[in-house]
C-alpha cells in the first residue's frame, strides 16, 4: 500500500528537483541574457528566408502599436516642437553675439559693433 504512494510522491519530488534546477538556471543569467540567448537559439535554427520573415512579421507587429495622433494632439506637438526650436535660436543667437563682441574686444581694435 505505501509502496505504490511511495513511487508517485518521489517521481514528484524528482520533477520539483528538475524545475528548481532550471528555475536556479534561469534565475542565475540576467533576464536581457535568457532573451538573447532564446533569440541565438531560434535564430540558429532558421535559415536565412525564415529569419527575414520574422522580421518582416515583427515590423507588421509592431506598426500595428502605433496610434495615429489626433488632430489636437498633432497641433499640440507642433507648437511644443516650433516653441523649443525658436528658444534654442535665441540661446544659440545670444551666445553668438556675446562671443562675437568679446573676440572683437580681444583681437579687434576696441571698437564695438
Amino acid at each position: 500500500m505505501w509502496g505504490a504512494g511511495t513511487t508517485t510522491t518521489q517521481s514528484h519530488i524528482d520533477d520539483c528537483r528538475k524545475v528548481v534546477k532550471v528555475a536556479r538556471k534561469i534565475i542565475d543569467e540576467p533576464s536581457e541574457d535568457v532573451v538573447a540567448n532564446a533569440r541565438k537559439e531560434r535564430a540558429d535554427k532558421r535559415g536565412p528566408l525564415g529569419r527575414f520573415t520574422l522580421f518582416i512579421r515583427q515590423v507588421i507587429a509592431e506598426l500595428k502599436k502605433v496610434v495615429t495622433p489626433t488632430r489636437k494632439e498633432l497641433i499640440s506637438f507642433t507648437l511644443v516642437v516650433l516653441v523649443f526650436v525658436i528658444i534654442m535660436m535665441a540661446l544659440v543667437s545670444g551666445l553668438d553675439w556675446v562671443f562675437s563682441f568679446v573676440v572683437n574686444i580681444v583681437f579687434g581694435n576696441g571698437e564695438v559693433g
